[in-house]
């Protein structure tokens, strides 16, 4: 390992390596100072290299603490901030840990990820960087990549990277592009001892033409990893699904329903049922308050009606469970699905799934007096369904399907708007475009027509559709930043995915 991480690891001038790690340390810092509590707070750097983060988080007012594996740089690090780092092991919890460019050294990623988060105060706060599979430069350079190198033992996409994290008992994880203060002339430097065809010829004219003023001036710039925040959780013993329940003139359907889902169980999970009612006009009010008592039932009573999509934010912000379910109040999904959809996710194979309706035929519509109208439907859902997975790339078969379960830390700093049908395009496209790829499982389905209650109109709301598929493939996802723990760090506990709304006020009964 010495032999690796020696004194001749690092690359450029010490004195000019030290000002660009200062600087890009201090955009990392920048970072973690809007996720923790305001007071002074502990930093653990993984990986602290000759400590100049470390020096700029203690100026901060930071506690600080390190660990590095080469002798020579740690011996530096001692000698600018007294003992501050170790060999192997860091005693004490901390508020955040630091990991930049070290998880991709580590010879087994998840236990490495494990023992970080026994190391974190509850609610405290991860930052890695590394390498990504997805960066502009390994599409870019493919094979020749400079992060293939011997001393990498790990590359990581922005799903794996989520999916380890969130199995070693982190939420809330957010992933950008990373940038980092450098200089041209560490750049070349770089290629020059990481050789990539025509890109270090190239690298090395550019830095014998540019003057040594601008070739050491910092420029911040996208780098080929991949900035990562988490926070730590404490999971239940037991997980809770929380399953959101959309009722709005659903008279003839909504009691039938309810026994059922009352009825229902689901081994090995605890479960709530948050019932969200939209003042209906045919009674359908009047049968929930039935149910407000029973165990197990939230009920949501909403002034007046704005939409299904607006009923499921109402649901969403009200949900306490680890997965969340939504069930519209109708009949025409079967509840003995439920085991199937939520195994995948309990097993920690998916954070994403949904119940295709689409099992060996397209044509999921058929209403034995309006065939045409089914028709219609069937080639609009065709239509739609192609649109969206060209503009996002994926394969999906049925993403307007109610049965969407997921976990509920895949919905933080997600932002939704939509209050029609349309939402069930935003939470796919924008669940997709945070990385998740949803697992597809086969469901029951019966299609009720118009004149059973169908709510959709035909003439309206295509065009939003239309709208939101377009228009959420051009705008920012706004997933930037983890939300402040307001206090001292308290005991780990869920957080609220934002819901573009605030907070709903006298609407339990």
């Amino acid at each position: 390992m010495d032999a690796i991480y020696g004194h001749d690891y690092f690359l450029g001038q010490p004195a000019e390596r030290s000002r660009m790690k200062t600087a890009t340390g201090a955009l990392y810092l920048d970072l973690l100072s809007g996720m923790l509590p305001a007071e002074s707070a502990s930093l653990l750097e993984i990986g602290c290299g000759q400590g100049e983060v470390l020096q700029e988080a203690r100026r901060r007012g930071y506690r600080v603490a390190g660990i590095e594996v080469s002798q020579d740089a740690a011996a530096i690090a001692n000698e600018r901030l007294g003992q501050v780092t170790v060999r192997a092991e860091a005693e004490g919890s901390f508020a955040a840990i630091l990991a930049a460019d070290v998880i991709e050294h580590a010879r087994d990623p998840q236990a490495f990820l494990a023992h970080l988060h026994e190391l974190l105060l509850p609610d405290g706060v991860l930052l890695l960087v590394t390498p990504s599979l997805a960066s502009w430069t390994r599409r870019l350079m493919r094979r020749r990549w400079m992060e293939y190198k011997v001393e990498h033992l790990f590359y990581f996409s922005p799903q794996s990277i989520r999916l380890l994290l969130e199995r070693a008992g982190f939420r809330d994880v957010l992933i950008r592009p990373n940038r980092k203060i450098l200089t041209l002339d560490y750049v070349a430097r770089h290629f020059a001892r990481f050789r990539v065809p025509v890109m270090s010829p190239a690298m090395g004219l550019l830095r014998r033409l540019v003057p040594d003023r601008l070739a050491h001036r910092h420029w911040r710039l996208p780098a080929s990893g991949m900035l990562v925040t988490a926070r730590k959780t404490v999971a239940r013993v037991t997980p809770k699904v929380s399953i959101i329940v959309a009722a709005f003139n659903e008279a003839a359907t909504f009691p039938h329903l309810m026994e059922a889902l009352l009825q229902k169980e689901i081994a090995g999970v605890d479960r709530e049922i948050i019932v969200v009612e939209s003042n209906s006009t045919d009674g359908t009010r009047a049968q929930a308050q039935r149910y407000a008592e029973c165990p197990g039932v939230r009920l949501v009573l909403q002034d007046r009606p704005r939409g299904k999509g607006h009923a499921i934010r109402e649901g969403l912000r009200n949900a306490n469970g680890d997965i969340v379910l939504i069930q519209d109040a109708d009949l025409e999904y079967d509840l003995a699905d439920y085991d199937s959809l939520l195994a995948p996710i309990l097993s920690r194979r998916a954070e994403f799934v949904l119940g295709t309706r689409h099992a060996g035929d397209w044509k999921i519509r058929k209403f034995a007096r309006q065939k045409s109208l089914s028709a219609a439907l069937n080639f609009g859902h065709a239509f739609f369904t192609g649109l969206i997975n060209v503009l996002y790339r994926q394969q999906m078969t049925d993403p307007f399907t109610m049965f969407k379960v997921f976990r509920r830390e895949c919905l933080s700093g997600l932002e939704f708007r939509c209050n029609r049908f349309d939402f069930d395009h935003e939470l796919v496209i924008k669940l997709v475009r945070k990385g998740y790829r949803p697992l597809e499982i086969p469901v029951n389905y019966c299609s009720r027509s118009f004149r059973e209650g169908k709510k959709v109109r035909l003439f309206r709301d295509p065009l939003t559709w239309l709208w939101v598929d377009l228009k959420l493939r051009f705008t920012r996802l706004d997933v930037d930043r983890l939300p402040r723990v307001p206090r001292s760090l308290p005991a780990a506990g869920g957080s609220h995915p934002a819901t573009g709304d605030a907070p709903a006020k006298d609407t339990k009964r």
